[in-house]
């Protein structure tokens, strides 16, 4: 890793100490896998579970236990450069945020739902009432623990000294999105990038969205539908209703790359467990993937990643439900408007 960028974007021959065999893919392909599989290992603290149900990796705040951590986050950021430029596929994926920030595109309040429902709650709440009605005394100020130690940040030069009231709330939200997004993971995130941009330039990934990016560093599995159907269940609709079957002939008719889309859509990513649909996991637990019946058939399809469930309007024709359903896998991210 040592090498000059253009060094490792050179065709690959991978040998593995004591064993014989010729490289014509499969042994690089084996590389990568087995490599990533150590260097995302939660176990050394650069990275964790974006939450204890979520199988999604993130940056760790903690990772300065590792005392050259930014060295290993740029070095991972090649590795990671390496894989998507020769076309081989990495052991686990990154949340939808950090796929987000590899693109530099603006993160929003609904990105926090899927690393932490609980606190995307609470700020969806403070977006909804009224603050000067509830008596509630917040500042521009938060509080967070890393390791035991309670850090506290202002989210804005004499955050401490300024009130959030009804009007300006909105700012609130966005510094608090801006904060929850970052904290602790500057550096490390700077760190990855630069490694990446010195054997990938990121302006390269422009043309992508951050499923498509998922899908080229993750690659595709191939999507059982016997064992979707088997372990999906039904909200105000059965396995009978019209709508239903409509769904899962939508879903047989598509080919594998657009079935991942479809999965990326309503679970957040595009890999399933390795005991398959029965073991998908929600924000509170194990959570299998639902559809309900929500709406009126104007609406578009709604999808709540954090409970694997779609909210599926009660259209009036197979037509409708396919067009509506591929406007909102194409279109929308991750949360389908009305």
């Amino acid at each position: 890793m040592k090498l000059p960028a253009y060094e490792l974007r050179r065709r690959l021959y991978i040998i593995f100490r004591g064993e014989e065999g010729l490289d014509y893919g499969g042994v690089s392909r084996e590389w990568f896998f087995l490599l990533s599989h150590e260097v995302l290992n939660p176990m050394y603290c650069l990275f964790e579970y974006a939450n204890k149900n979520n199988y999604s990796l993130q940056i760790n705040p903690a990772s300065y236990v590792n005392p050259d951590h930014l060295l290993y986050f740029k070095f991972i950021g090649r590795f990671i450069a390496m894989a998507l430029y020769h076309g081989r596929f990495i052991y686990s994926g990154f949340t939808m945020p950090f796929y987000k920030r590899m693109l530099n595109k603006k993160l929003t309040m609904k990105d926090i739902e899927s690393i932490d429902p609980e606190f995307y709650n609470s700020l969806v709440w403070i977006k909804d009432n009224n603050i000067d009605e509830c008596g509630l005394e917040m500042w521009f100020s938060v509080d967070f623990e890393v390791l035991g130690q309670v850090i506290h940040h202002e989210l804005k030069p004499l955050g401490d000294k300024e009130r959030v009231t009804e009007a300006n709330k909105e700012q609130y939200l966005q510094l608090v999105t801006q904060w929850r997004m970052t904290r602790g993971i500057e550096e490390q995130t700077s760190a990855f990038l630069d490694g990446f941009n010195e054997v990938v330039p990121l302006e390269w990934l422009k043309y992508f969205d951050e499923r498509e990016l998922e899908l080229m560093l993750c690659g595709m599995q191939e999507v059982d539908v016997d064992d979707w159907q088997r372990n999906t269940i039904y909200r105000h609709y059965t396995r009978s209703s019209k709508q239903v079957l409509w769904f899962w002939q939508f879903v047989r008719q598509m080919d594998n790359e657009k079935r991942a889309r479809l999965l990326q859509f309503v679970t957040g990513t595009c890999r399933v467990p390795v005991g398959g649909f029965a073991e998908l996991m929600g924000s509170n637990g194990p959570q299998r993937f639902c559809i309900e019946k929500v709406g009126k058939d104007t609406w578009l399809p709604r999808s709540h990643t954090c409970f694997n469930r779609l909210d599926l309007p009660p259209y009036k024709s197979y037509e409708q439900l396919c067009e509506k359903l591929n406007y909102a896998i194409e279109e929308t991210e991750g949360f389908g408007q009305e």
